[in-house]
C-alpha cells in the first residue's frame, strides 16, 4: 500500500526520493510528500493526487538537501488532503513517514494533548511524530546519537500495531531513523550513502544491495554506517543482518515496448514459468524436493493433510491446488482466506503441512495467519512466494519461490500462473510415492511443455482484443467453470472487476439453476472456461440453459470441443493440453480479456482505483 523512500548522501537526495516515489506508484496512493534537512532546517512539500503533482511543486520550490524522506499515502486515518499527507511533523524539528496503522493512536493522542501537543492532521502518523519529540526531550542526558536512538526505541515500545517508519530530526542532520514491525522495509547500501525503502524496486536506480530488516528491527543510518537493533533484544544491543544482492535488473521496473506493466507481465509468463520450474527436476526427471530447504524430503513424506491460507488471487491458486492435491497426491486439502483463518477455532489434524501463498510475502493477513499457525502444532510451514527476502519466506520453515520477477501491475498475472505451476510441482512431490511412474513422467512432461503452450495462447490476443469491444457498455458479467476451472473462472472475474470496474462474479456452472440463472438476459455476457475434459458434456448442458434465456456466451474452449459460433455464441479456441496444466493455460486468455476490456473502458490499468499491490495492513 503506502510507499516509503529515504536517503542520506553527499549529493542532493531530492531527485532520488522523487524517482523512488514514481517507482512505488503501483502500490496505490492518494497523496505524496517529501521532507529534507537543508542547513539544519526541515523543508517539506506535499500534494494530493499523483506524484506528478508533487514533482511540479518541487520544481518551483527548489527543495534540496543531503538527507530526506518521502512517502506515497493511502488514506486510513483522515481523508486524502494536504494536511493528512506525509511527511507529518512535530514542530519544526521532527518529520515522520509511516506505512501501516497505529492501533493505540487515540489513547496516545489524548496523552500527548495533555502534554500540550497540538495536532494539525487526522492521521495516526502525527501521533508518532509528537511521541518521538516528547521522548527526545526526556532523554536529554545521553551522548548525541545515543539520545536519538534511545528516544526512538522508547517511542517504538509505546506503539501498538503494524508499521514501517522513518524519522528525521534537525539536530541530527547526518542520521536517518527507520523501523519495521509488520510492514516491509529495506536498507539500501551505496558508496558513502545509504537508502531506505518499502520495496527494493524504489531504489534500483541507486543500488542493488539490500538489507531486509526483520520483524522488530530498528536502525540508525548515516552515510557511512548503519546500526541495527531489535526490539526483541533487551537493551541497545546491535544485531547483524546480511546484505543481499537484488537478482533482477533495473529494467524490471520499465514497461519496455508495452503500453502497460500488466500487458508486459502477461507476455512475460512463458519466461516466468520456465524460471519458476528451473531447478525443480533432475537430469533423470526426478523431482528435486531439496530445493525447498534442508530435510524437506523427509518432512513431505510425513504429510497427511495440507492447509492452504492466502488472499485474493493467491487464494484462487490455492483452490486449484486443492483439486490437484486430492486427485493426484491423495492428500486432503483445506483452503481458507487468511483474514478469516486466524479468527476461528482451528482443529489441526496430525501431520498437516501449513502452506501460505503470497506474491509479495508481506501481505498482512497472510503473515498474521502464519504466526498464528506456529502456535497450533502444524507439521511444518511452507511459503510460496515471489520475493526471496520477504517476511513470509524468512518466517516459514520451507520456501518455494516462484521466480516470476517483479510484478508491478496491481492486478496479478504472472504471479498467479507461476504460483499454479509450482503448486502442481509440489503436488507431484507430495504424491510421488503413490503416483504410478508413468503418471509422474506424464505430469513432468506436461509441466515442461507449459511455457510453450502459454506462448501459443498469447498469439490469440488479436481475437481477444476484438471481443473486448462487446463489453464497452456492459455493467455485469458472469463467469462459469467446472472442476479445476471453477477457481480459474473466479480469477477471471476478479481480473475483470479489478481493472475494468465491471461487476463480475464466478459460479460453478452446475450451480446456474440455484440462483445465477435469474440474472441471465441479453445484456449479461457469460464467459465460460471450457477445456475438453470429463466434465465437458455436463458443461455444454449448462450453457444451453444460458442460450435458452438469451444470454450472450463467450467461450474459451479446447479446439477439440466442437463448439459452434452463432448470434449468441462466440468461441475462442485454445490448443489441446494436458488436463493437469489446463487451468494455468486457460487463465491467460482471461487476463488478456480483462486487460483489453479495461482499455475499452478507459480505466487506469496498472493502478486501479481503491486498490494496492501489496496489502500490508488488516
Amino acid at each position: 500500500m503506502c510507499g516509503i523512500v529515504g536517503a542520506i548522501s553527499p549529493r542532493n537526495v531530492t531527485p532520488i526520493l522523487l524517482e523512488g516515489l514514481k517507482r512505488l506508484e503501483y502500490r496505490g496512493y492518494d497523496s505524496a510528500g517529501v521532507a529534507v534537512i537543508h542547513q539544519n532546517r526541515l523543508q517539506r512539500e506535499r500534494e494530493i493526487g499523483k506524484v506528478a503533482g508533487l514533482e511540479a511543486k518541487l520544481q518551483s520550490s527548489e527543495l534540496s538537501g543531503q538527507i530526506g524522506i518521502a512517502h506515497t499515502r493511502w488514506a486510513t486515518h483522515g481523508k486524502p488532503s494536504v494536511d493528512n499527507a506525509h511527511p507529518q511533523m512535530s514542530g519544526t524539528d521532527v518529520a515522520v513517514v509511516h506505512n501501516g496503522i497505529i492501533e493505540n493512536h487515540e489513547r496516545l493522542r489524548d496523552q500527548l494533548a495533555a502534554h500540550g501537543y497540538v495536532f494539525a492532521s487526522d492521521t495516526d502518523t502525527e501521533v508518532v511524530a509528537h511521541l518521538f519529540h516528547y521522548h527526545y526531550q526526556l532523554v536529554n542526558t545521553e551522548p548525541n546519537d545515543e539520545r536519538l536512538i534511545r528516544a526512538f526505541r522508547e517511542t517504538l515500545e509505546a506503539l501498538q500495531g503494524a508499521y514501517a517508519l522513518s524519522i528525521l530530526h534537525t539536530e541530527h542532520p547526518g542520521a536517518l531513523l527507520c523501523a519495521k514491525v509488520g510492514s516491509p522495509l529495506v536498507i539500501g547500501e551505496g558508496s558513502e550513502e545509504h537508502f531506505i525503502g518499502s520495496d527494493p524496486l524504489a531504489l534500483l536506480q541507486v543500488t542493488d544491495r539490500f538489507i531486509y530488516l526483520e520483524e522488530g528491527d530498528y536502525a540508525l543510518v548515516t552515510r557511512d554506517e548503519k546500526r541495527i537493533y531489535s526490539l526483541s533484544e533487551s537493551g541497545m544491543v546491535e544485531v547483524e543482518r546480511p546484505i543481499v544482492r537484488y537478482e533482477h535488473g533495473d529494467h524490471a521496473a520499465d514497461r519496455g515496448e508495452f503500453r502497460h506493466f500488466m500487458l508486459k507481465e502477461i507476455h512475460e509468463q512463458p519466461r516466468a514459468l520456465r524460471d519458476s520450474l528451473a531447478g525443480k527436476f533432475g537430469q533423470a526427471g526426478e523431482l528435486l524436493a531439496s530445493s525447498l530447504g534442508p530435510n524437506a524430503e523427509n518432512i513431505l513424506r510425513c504429510v497427511k493433510q495440507v492447509q492452504i491460507v492466502s488472499c485474493g488471487t493467491s487464494y484462487h491458486a490455492g483452490l486449484v491446488a486443492r483439486y490437484w492435491l486430492e486427485a493426484l497426491a491423495g492428500v486432503p486439502c483445506s483452503v481458507e482466506v487468511a483474514s478469516e483463518f486466524r479468527y476461528r477455532q482451528v482443529v489441526v489434524p496430525e501431520n498437516t503441512l501449513f502452506v501460505t501463498i503470497s506474491q509479495s510475502g508481506e501481505t498482512a493477513d497472510t503473515l498474521a495467519a502464519l504466526r498464528f499457525a506456529k502456535t497450533k502444532g502444524y507439521l511444518a510451514s511452507l511459503a510460496i512466494c515471489n520475493v526471496p527476502g520477504s517476511s513470509l519466506v524468512r518466517e516459514s520453515d520451507y520456501r518455494l519461490l516462484t521466480n516470476a520477477g517483479p510484478e508491478i501491475g496491481v492486478a496479478s498475472t504472472k504471479a498467479f500462473t507461476t504460483q499454479l505451476a509450482v503448486l502442481l510441482w509440489l503436488t507431484a512431490v507430495i504424491g510421488q510415492a503413490q503416483m504410478p511412474a508413468a503418471s509422474r513422467v506424464e505430469l513432468i512432461n506436461a509441466l515442461r511443455s507449459l511455457p510453450d503452450h502459454v506462448a501459443s495462447v498469447l498469439a490469440l490476443e488479436p481475437a481477444i482484443e476484438r471481443l473486448a469491444a462487446y463489453f464497452a457498455n456492459k455493467h455485469h458479467t458472469l463467469f462459469l467453470g467446472r472442476g479445476t476451472h471453477y477457481p480459474v473462472a473466479m480469477e477471471g472475474a476478479l481480473k475483470l472487476k479489478e481493472i475494468s470496474y465491471i461487476h463480475a462474479e464466478a459460479y460453478a456452472a452446475g450451480e446456474l439453476k440455484h440462483g445465477p440463472l435469474a440474472l441471465v438476459d441479453e445484456e449479461m455476457p457469460v464467459v465460460t472456461v471450457a477445456p475438453s475434459n470429463e466434465l465437458l458434456e455436463k458443461l455444454k448442458s449448462n450453457l444451453q440453459e444460458v442460450q435458452a434465456r438469451g444470454g450472450q456466451l463467450i467461450n474459451f474452449v479446447c479446439e477439440e470441443a466442437h463448439f459452434k459460433d452463432n448470434d449468441n455464441v462466440t468461441n475462442v479456441c485454445l490448443p489441446k493440453v494436458d488436463d493437469w496444466i489446463a487451468p494455468i493455460v486457460y487463465s491467460v486468455p482471461l487476463q488478456l480479456l480483462a486487460y483489453h476490456v479495461a482499455l475499452v473502458k478507459g480505466t487506469d490499468v496498472d493502478k486501479p482505483r481503491n486498490l494496492a499491490k501489496s496489502v500490508t495492513v488488516e
